[in-house]
């Protein structure tokens, strides 16, 4: 300041520092007023302050705001309280409900079927005279008997040869090859007669 030139226009000293003083200058020296000392920036061997200006926290090299502190601060006591309530901390001494059981229903008695050694012959007999769509009487039931015991079943018997009974017989005819008209003539009943010997 001292030694810079008058003539430097237009040169603002505001912010150049103040030149040290020597120890020839005294007090009445230096001029009106004092030298004072105008801290603008922290020095950097200075710890930093706890609070900031607008409410913040210093903690090591981290500053926090007063939010931040706070949801930690919640997330550490929610932690504590979760890890306290999964120890049993929060239970009560009542017994502990026992385990719901089903009780199993009773066994069942089992069924044991053996099978015979010998085969069984179906009990029924071929019908003794041709018969075809129409007919009625005994000889009919007997037709009927005969086919449901040889597993073509044309529903109960009742001596009446009707469409079901004419069906059996066709599917008769058909696992025996031979032609399927629904009518019990000389081949079908030879075939019947040895099915149901056989």
């Amino acid at each position: 300041m001292e030694g810079r030139e008058e003539s430097d226009q237009g040169y603002d000293d505001w912010f150049d520092e103040p030149e040290p003083l020597t120890e020839s200058q005294s007090g009445a020296n230096r001029g009106v007023h004092e030298p004072v000392e105008e801290v603008w920036v922290l020095p950097e061997d200075e710890a930093p302050r706890d609070r900031g200006p607008r409410g913040e926290i210093a903690i090591g090299n981290w500053t926090l705001t007063t939010t931040q502190a706070a949801i930690i601060a919640g997330s550490v006591i929610a932690l504590v309280l979760a890890i306290l309530a999964a120890t049993g901390a929060f239970s009560s001494n009542k017994a502990a409900v026992p385990p719901v059981t089903t009780p199993h229903p009773p066994p069942t008695a089992t069924v044991t079927v053996t099978n015979p050694t010998t085969p069984t012959n179906p009990t029924a007999q071929a019908p003794q005279q041709t018969l075809k769509p129409g007919d009625t009487g005994e000889q009919v039931k007997v037709l009927q008997r005969a086919l449901t015991a040889l597993h073509f079943s044309p529903g109960k018997a009742d001596g009446d040869y009707g469409q079901a009974t004419q069906i059996a017989v066709e599917k008769f005819q058909l696992s025996k090859g031979l032609g399927e008209d629904g009518i019990v003539g000389q081949q079908t009943l030879a075939a019947l007669q040895q099915a149901l010997s056989g």
